[in-house]
């Protein structure tokens, strides 16, 4: 039998590919499960950009293949939207480089940066695809922990205290996922001068800035934060197409460059006609906004419900698409949320998905109904 490849020994399956199996099951079995587990936005994206869309399938280019580095229509229209959101001045020639989903723009930024032993310092809890990417090309993940006390922040004093001769990249994500903390401008600020102190290429990953706040920030929005740092953005939460695959990472023309060697050697560019609802999706003013953040605040208030419902209880300041929610002291988050599936047919997450800091924390999607919501409050009360 042919021998897998080694560094598929150092991940295992996605969790969410095994689990929604399961989950998958009991519904093919009968079960009325509610899924509050997975981030998909269930609203429609914005009229105009499936509008857009519909329209291309006309235009003779549309099914040729397309620019690696994408329309320069779409790349101005990114930057437009940073420039205006954001307050970050970008060159649409060769500091925005659209992506296939952003989740790509991790493998891509790693193939590009990370040599086999290098070390890359990963948020816990965080998102589990650092770490699996990580390990995929050969470099050490080490761990930074956060923590309630801290409000979800890095302790960068801590982390300078630590051997960082062999660190080469940083993962952060604010507005932050799972917990939903927020940034300051501070933060970043202390996370530039510290990537440029100790020569560390740091990355924000950027999707929730729009969901449930009304400040969005950008690290690149820091003087000097080009030098070291490369921002992920995604268009999957902020404009309801998760499933069409659509990102972006923004930074200095040489680290764009760098990024473009890998991506250009993996897959061809996005399909004309998402590039064209993309361009008019980031052209949507602040009422698109305003209105998809009052579903979602119905959305929290009805899940803040089922968190009191759970007995467990959760920061009301945090922002994005998820409520991170602390259980009952003693109680352990997959041996919870597989007895509230057992019992309540309600899928929840774990939080020891995104590293041993989950531990005793759940996650709740918003991506359900108002009355999907209310079903999954009178089955737990």
């Amino acid at each position: 039998m042919i021998e897998v490849a080694n560094r598929l020994h150092t991940v295992e399956e996605y969790y969410f590919s095994k689990k929604l199996r399961e989950v998958n099951m009991l519904i093919a079995n009968g079960k009325p499960i509610i899924n509050l587990g997975i981030g998909s936005p269930d609203m429609q994206p914005p009229q105009k950009v499936i509008d857009a869309i519909t329209d291309s399938f006309s235009n003779p280019n549309a099914h040729k293949y397309q620019s690696y580095q994408g329309l320069p229509e779409l790349r101005d229209a990114i930057a437009k939207f940073y420039k205006e959101h954001f307050h970050v001045s970008l060159s649409p020639q060769n500091e925005i480089l659209p992506l296939i989903g952003s989740k790509e723009g991790i493998m891509h930024i790693s193939m590009a940066y990370l040599n086999e032993g290098d070390e890359v310092l990963i948020p816990n809890p965080g998102y589990p695809t650092y770490q699996s990417v990580t390990r995929l090309v050969g470099a050490t993940p080490v761990f930074y922990e956060l923590d309630a006390e801290n409000n979800w922040l890095p302790n960068l004093k801590t982390l300078a205290k630590q051997d960082l001769s062999k660190v080469k990249l940083m993962w952060v994500n604010y507005p932050h996922m799972p917990t939903g903390a927020q940034p300051s401008k501070y933060l970043f600020e202390e996370l530039v001068a510290f990537a440029k102190k100790h020569d560390i290429l740091i990355v924000n990953d950027n999707p929730y800035s729009f969901v449930l706040s009304d400040n969005p920030k950008s690290i690149l929005s820091v003087k000097g934060a080009k030098e070291v740092c490369l921002e992920l953005n995604s268009l999957s939460k902020t404009f309801n197409m998760a499933g069409w695959r659509v990102g972006m990472v923004v930074g200095s023309s040489e680290h764009i460059s760098n990024i473009l060697k890998v991506k250009s050697n993996m897959d061809s560019g996005m399909f004309y006609g998402i590039q064209k609802g993309a361009i008019e999706a980031l052209k949507c003013t602040n009422i698109w906004f305003s209105t998809l953040n009052s579903v979602y605040q119905q959305r929290r208030d009805l899940v803040w419900q089922l968190a009191d419902a759970l007995r467990c209880t959760y920061d009301k300041n945090a922002t994005g698409l998820f409520v991170w929610a602390k259980l009952p002291a003693h109680l352990k988050s997959e041996e919870f949320i597989d007895e509230v599936l057992k019992k309540n047919h309600i899928f929840i997450t774990p939080g020891t998905i995104f590293g041993s800091k989950g531990e005793g924390y759940i996650r709740f999607s918003l991506c359900a109904t108002t009355e999907i919501l209310e079903e999954a409050i009178t089955r737990v009360i």
